[in-house]
């Protein structure tokens, strides 16, 4: 094969979404599996808007394999020290929290995002009234079948 026909046969492959995928996770020597997903258009008003605390609400949507909560916290507001199994984003779009985290004080305010990794304990305090996006993967079991206590006994 000459030099043209090489380079041919590798824009044709680059070309295909599918096999460059494939060629991806073979190198890292990972398996492709498919989880069935369904496209939804959800608007935030038309979910279930939870009162788990006088001082505490939520709403949030379940993908395949994510979840992505909105919670609404009112000002001195306390999330009990609690931990999971889920990786967890938090993104501050209103206002600002204080977490406790492996014996550190971090003040997370709008626009700014904390990463926590799974089974990290971590407890929070509104310091203000706060709207906070947070994104887990997988999503949170407890939340969906409601056995999540900790945030209910506030």
């Amino acid at each position: 094969m000459n030099v043209t026909s090489r380079r041919n046969a590798r824009r044709r492959h680059a070309a295909s979404p599918n096999s460059a995928k494939k060629r991806i996770f073979r190198q890292k020597g990972v398996t492709k599996t498919r989880i069935a997903a369904v496209l939804k258009h959800v608007p935030w008003n038309t979910v279930e808007l939870e009162n788990l605390n006088p001082l505490l609400q939520r709403q949030f949507v379940v993908g395949s394999g994510i979840m992505l909560a909105r919670v609404l916290l009112k000002k001195g507001c306390i999330v009990p020290e609690h931990s999971h199994v889920n990786e967890q984003l938090t993104y501050i779009l209103e206002g600002a929290l204080k977490f406790w985290i492996d014996g550190r004080e971090i003040v997370v305010k709008a626009g700014e995002v904390l990463t926590i990794p799974p089974n990290m304990p971590h407890r929070a305090e509104a310091l203000v009234d706060t709207v906070d996006l947070d994104v887990f993967n997988p999503p949170r079991a407890d939340w969906i079948d409601k056995t999540d206590e900790y945030l209910r006994s506030n």
